[in-house]
């Protein structure tokens, strides 16, 4: 559980008690400390140790309808009073704006507390014992032929977190998450060419025993023989292919063109920062053919080592897993408690995240995984039906429009296939296609015990910005047909 130390029940009663008595007909109280530490290295030198540790609550209150919001680093009972009377004066004004009010899905006012499942705390391992295993993790790297710079870094954070609301909630969180990760660079001998790999742990929402599990410098050793063997290979020649994406990639194409897309606040026009808006509207729930028919999706709070896994949101509102896309078709839209009754949900989809105690919560991605197949299928049976393909592990640079129709993305390696075999690695590959016309190409999926997970750390929304991290699981999956193309742009 949380070891935040100070009395925040009696600091939250003080705030709820004095949003009620301003006039709130609901209020709500988090109490919060970020914990955050970066360390980066270069080659065999240690380039910088960044820590910062937060604290601050934040009051949300509705009055006459309308949202208010107020926050202080000041932790106290009568900052807290004070937040929750300015609260409601922000609601007042707002109030006085609003075209319809504000109306909440019900949720049941849960007491008690969750943790991330860990056996060490990332943050408080020594600080030593971290920079001793980037610099090993470098100096593996350098050891693969061509390989001249490399660089890693390692982040740790944890999040403690206490709600309570006017409702009778009151719930306190430990949020725990670490990403480790290394890059290579290979240089041509003449100095005129370079290619870069990354290892291909991803980051997760684990504690330290991680590091021992993804094996971090072989990891790191292969990324180093991936960058010099990538320098070497042909440029791909452009044309359709048959995709095969491992779930180090295939993250990346389910968070851009799904995860995004299915945000509700999105969908409604609500929300741009960052993303756009979407080409999916409400009036396509259960009709849009989405995907084919082996594409089944679903949005995920619960998920084991997920990045955006919780016991509860920041509503106050037990974590879930629901569909999204249900045999191909469009069956869900993520949502926090004032929007489930516009496309006629019962309750919240538990997707509220802040990112600090100075934020308001918004409606923020779940965990998004692509679901495995049903039926035993291995990477090697599925490449076994594919006479000319692309293989693609690691995600790389990518690219999509505004309301998440078209896009192009690369990634860290690529090998071709011929005749049911993995061949050659090639350089300077990306494919692009259209989101309906990319999921709708599906044809198999292997099976569970072939599933990873992959995620982003630092997912950006609204205005100001916040990020929120967030995982996206899948098994290898194979594409038909679709447009491969040569990125090399000098010619």
């Amino acid at each position: 559980m949380a070891h935040i130390e100070v009395d925040q029940q009696r600091i939250a009663n003080a705030a709820l008690d004095a949003a009620v008595k301003a006039g709130a007909s609901y209020a709500d109280i988090r109490i919060n400390r970020n914990r955050n530490q970066v360390i980066r290295v270069r080659e065999q030198t240690l380039l910088g140790i960044d820590e910062n540790t937060e604290f601050g609550l934040g009051v949300r209150v509705i009055f006459g309808g309308a949202w208010g919001f107020s926050s202080t680093p000041l932790v106290t009972e009568s900052s807290a009073v004070e937040t929750a009377r300015t609260a409601v004066d922000v609601a007042c004004a707002n109030a006085a704006l609003a075209s319809k009010p504000v109306l909440l899905a019900p949720t049941q006012p849960h007491t008690g507390g969750w943790s991330t499942p860990i056996a060490v705390d990332p943050v408080d391992v020594a600080v030593s014992e971290k920079l001793e295993l980037l610099l090993a993790c470098t100096s593996e790297a350098m050891r693969a032929p061509g390989v001249k710079f490399c660089s890693a870094f390692m982040h740790a954070a944890s999040e403690e977190k206490y709600f309570a609301s006017s409702e009778g909630a009151a719930i306190e969180q430990t949020i725990h998450r670490i990403w480790p990760l290394c890059e290579a660079t290979a240089v041509a001998s003449s100095g005129a060419d370079f290619q870069t790999c990354r290892t291909l742990a991803q980051p997760m929402g684990m504690g330290y025993e991680y590091i021992d599990e993804s094996d971090l410098i072989s990891d790191a050793r292969r990324a180093g023989q991936d960058a010099g063997a990538k320098l070497a290979a042909p440029p791909l020649v452009p044309g359709k292919r048959d995709l095969v994406l491992y779930p180090s990639m295939l993250w990346l194409p389910i968070h851009e063109s799904i995860g995004h897309a299915t945000e509700l606040d999105r969908v409604l026009g609500y929300e741009a920062n960052f993303a756009g808006t979407s080409f999916v509207s409400v009036d396509q729930l259960g009709n849009l053919q989405y995907g084919s028919p082996v594409v089944n999706v679903v949005g995920d709070r619960t998920l084991p080592r997920g990045l955006a896994t919780v016991g509860y949101d920041d509503e106050g509102v037990e974590a879930t897993r629901f569909d999204i896309i249900k045999n191909g078709v469009l069956s869900g839209f993520q949502t926090i408690r004032e929007q489930a009754h516009i496309v006629g949900d019962a309750e919240s989809h538990a997707c509220s995240y802040a990112d600090s105690f100075g934020t308001v919560p918004l409606q923020r991605m779940p965990n998004i995984s692509l679901l495995s197949g049903s039926s035993p299928l291995s990477p090697d049976e599925m490449i076994g039906d594919i006479e000319d393909g692309l293989l693609i592990h690691g995600d790389g640079s990518w690219s999509i429009d505004m309301q998440r129709r078209n896009f192009q993305f690369g990634g860290q390696v690529g090998y071709l296939i011929k005749n049911g075999k993995i061949d050659s690695p090639v350089r300077d590959f990306a494919f692009q296609s259209s989101t309906l016309e990319f999921w709708n190409s599906c044809d198999a999926i292997c099976s569970e015990e072939h599933a990873g997970v992959g995620g982003s750390y630092y997912c950006g929304k609204g205005q100001p910005c916040q990020v929120a991290p967030v995982s996206h699981g899948s098994a290898p999956a194979r594409f038909r047909q679709i447009n491969t193309i040569n990125t090399n742009t000098r010619g």
